[in-house]
């Protein structure tokens, strides 16, 4: 049977700078983790990406850095391919859109849009600089957003809002050099005429299974289509191919997404099979998946599918877009420029690559914009990865070099204990199976940990260390190890598309000599031993991380912060509310419930319907956090409830209590967890 082909890139990354953790977190490991699960899953997978290289912006910061644009491309293009090697992505292959065939491609891509009607030779104006004596290209231009009033919108879109625009569009358009007005002057150029691919799109589009996000802002920028240029007046770009348009280049929008198929085409000569791309871009049966953070939505949801609907070749068009939300640092945007971000040298020499991986992988921006915390990423470390899970591995494996000799130990009779563990390991294989399938990076950290806190409570229940001086109970202390063992290998399975270095380590430690990554997902799980092997000794797999780290670096990070003297946002503390007396607050019944489901709001964008178990009763109450929290993260949590407020409804669910939460806004509540409470106490 021919495998399946899973055709999976991920944004291509501007040699403008350096990326960073931010950047990785939406469009980077979400999809080195899929390739890696899907290729254990024995599909045919071609993980593609490259350094986008042309536009405007680039000959701007070679400008200020004194460079030549080229020579600015290969500094940062070497710096962004080792940061994706020091993280261990699986790219097939990684290109660049400074390649002789992508230049190729994106001019055919032109002509073959052109001569079919989607293009057109357009006099217009456009904007002028008179202090600068030019036309300025959209990189150039600042002003206020037309949709948002954000004042410092780009001139080709709005970071704050994501629309992307024409320059022209702008309000109150400016010179990001000089700040001087700028005024239109007519310019020919050529334009594309995207409102011709309403139709087609809208009906291409219709019955997408994507995020709610997703979809709706590309369904609705469908609506508002209407023609685009798609040249610029550079000495720096992919020249357009006609007589007429000396000195005109393709706008680096254009030109970026055609990267793919190119870098396909170079990956194909690379392996001596030159036409082998058209097995993954001109096959219907291939999957196709683009990666992307959610400022990239237009392009690949609207743009781009249009570009090939207009092509002569029948390229493949994108299946799935699991666009991801932003990552902030510490509660703000990471900013080289603002001295906000992380000091990547100096982050590899204190910690591990896994660790960063899973980390970001816990915290994925999948819903809504989530935050990378110093604090945040040494618990995870400590508390999950060296507490529960390299903990249960390392005390089994200790525990048969002692008392097994070292050997993979012979089961015998189940009890129900043992069953209940093993279906507890076969269930949690099958969750994170579909979690990987859909992208839940969160999700499949949760079952992880799930399991790992699992095996250490049936460690726990079993005592070895009783069972071990007990020659007649040998036979249940083999079979206990014997299953933990069995669950060892299904966590390394499980954990390998997140963290492959260290799961291979522990694949080691079970005996193996092959690659896990190498290895048949569905071959693994059965979880076959085979009794007698000897096992090397086992090895520690992950190191806690010590306060003085993590204090180093949220210092490193404020000194950086205050160097740069940036302007203190003013915190507005709001005035205290009417004074009450004792007997108004006592009428107030506070208890801790622990949230045992939890899930959105269908068409609310802020309210989570939750269930929570107050020890004497199950409750439903709907509360307005979902733009602060994640349902995920909520789950088996203690929190507190105001138990004795009058039922109501909102969005017509019934919602019959209150959570405590801090904050003085829905996007930045914080929820006050109970750790050591039992459910059902009252809270005073």
């Amino acid at each position: 049977m021919q495998k399946r082909k899973i055709l999976i890139t991920s944004a291509l990354p501007y040699a403008n700078g350096p990326i960073h953790f931010g950047h990785i977190a939406g469009a980077y490991l979400p999809a080195d983790v899929y390739a890696r699960f899907e290729r254990l899953k024995e599909k045919d997978v071609l993980y593609i990406c490259g350094s986008d290289e042309y536009g405007v912006a680039i000959t701007l910061s070679a400008e200020i850095a004194n460079r030549e644009p080229k020579e600015h491309v290969d500094i940062y293009h070497e710096m962004i391919k080792d940061f994706f090697e020091k993280l261990n992505f699986s790219f097939d292959h990684y290109s660049r859109t400074t390649s002789e065939i992508h230049k190729k491609l994106s001019q055919e891509f032109f002509l073959d849009l052109y001569k079919n009607g989607y293009i057109e030779e357009k006099t217009e104006k456009h904007l002028f600089s008179e202090k600068e004596n030019k036309f300025l290209a959209d990189r150039y231009v600042i002003g206020t957003c037309p949709k948002c009033e954000y004042e410092k919108a780009r001139g080709d879109e709005c970071p704050k809002c994501s629309r992307a625009f024409d320059a022209k569009d702008l309000k109150n358009p400016r010179s990001k050099l000089t700040n001087s007005k700028l005024i239109l002057k007519p310019s020919k150029h050529w334009y594309m005429r995207f409102d011709k691919f309403k139709e087609k799109l809208s009906t291409w589009i219709k019955d997408k299974d994507w995020k709610d996000s997703v979809l709706n802002f590309a369904k609705e920028y469908i609506k508002e289509l209407r023609e685009r240029s798609i040249t610029r007046d550079s000495t720096w770009g992919i020249p357009v191919p006609l007589d007429e348009a000396k000195g005109k280049v393709l706008y680096v929008w254009f030109d970026a997404p055609i990267g793919y198929i190119s870098a396909t085409m170079e990956w194909a000569e690379k392996i001596g099979e030159k036409e082998k791309y058209k097995d993954y871009w001109c096959d219907e049966k291939t999957k196709l998946v683009n990666f992307i953070g959610k400022d990239n939505i237009p392009f690949h949801a609207v743009f781009f599918p249009a570009m090939i609907m207009g092509q002569n070749e029948p390229y493949k068009i994108v299946d799935d877009l699991p666009a991801n939300e932003f990552l902030m640092l510490e509660k703000r945007q990471f900013s080289k420029s603002e001295n906000w971000y992380i000091d990547l040298k100096s982050f590899f020499e204190k910690f591990t690559t896994d660790q960063i991986r899973f980390y970001l992988a816990s915290i994925a921006p999948e819903t809504h914009d989530s935050d990378f915390l110093w604090k945040d990423f040494q618990m995870h470390c400590n508390s999950e990865l060296v507490g529960k899970f390299g903990n249960f591995i390392h005390r089994t494996l200790s525990f048969i070099q002692r008392f097994a000799d070292q050997k993979t130990p012979k089961r015998s009779t189940f009890d129900e204990i043992d069953q209940k563990f093993l279906d507890d390991i076969e269930k949690n294989i099958t969750d994170i199976d579909i979690a990987y399938s859909n992208y839940k990076l969160r999700k499949a950290t949760q079952i992880i940990m799930e399991l790992s806190q699992i095996a250490n409570v049936y460690f726990d229940h079993k005592k070895p260390w009783v069972l071990a001086k007990d020659k007649s109970k040998q036979d249940e202390l083999f079979t206990c190890l014997h299953l933990c063992l069995k669950c060892i290998k299904a966590l390394a399975l499980m954990a390998n598309p997140i963290i492959p270095e260290s799961s291979q380590k522990i694949w080691k430690m079970l005996g193996h000599d092959t690659n896990l990554s190498q290895g048949k997902w569905d071959s693994v799980k059965k979880l076959s031993l085979e009794e007698g092997k000897k096992l090397p000794s086992p090895e520690v797999i992950f190191q806690k991380i010590e306060d003085e780290k993590v204090i180093e670096e949220m210092d490193k990070l404020k000194e950086k912060s205050d160097d740069q003297n940036m302007p203190k946002k003013q915190k507005t503390i709001q005035d205290l509310k009417n004074e009450i007396t004792f007997k108004d607050f006592d009428k107030i019944d506070m208890r801790v419930g622990k949230i045992i489901e939890a899930e959105k709001v269908e068409k609310s964008e802020k309210l989570l319907k939750l269930i929570v178990d107050l020890g004497f009763e199950k409750r439903q109450i709907i509360s307005g956090i979902a733009k602060s929290i994640s349902p995920e993260d909520l789950l088996n949590k203690n929190v507190i409830v105001v138990a004795n407020i009058k039922k109501a409804k909102l969005m017509g669910l019934e919602s019959d209590g209150m959570i405590l939460a801090a904050g003085e806004d829905d996007d930045n509540l914080e929820i006050p967890f109970i750790q050591n409470m039992e459910i059902g106490s009252s809270v005073c």
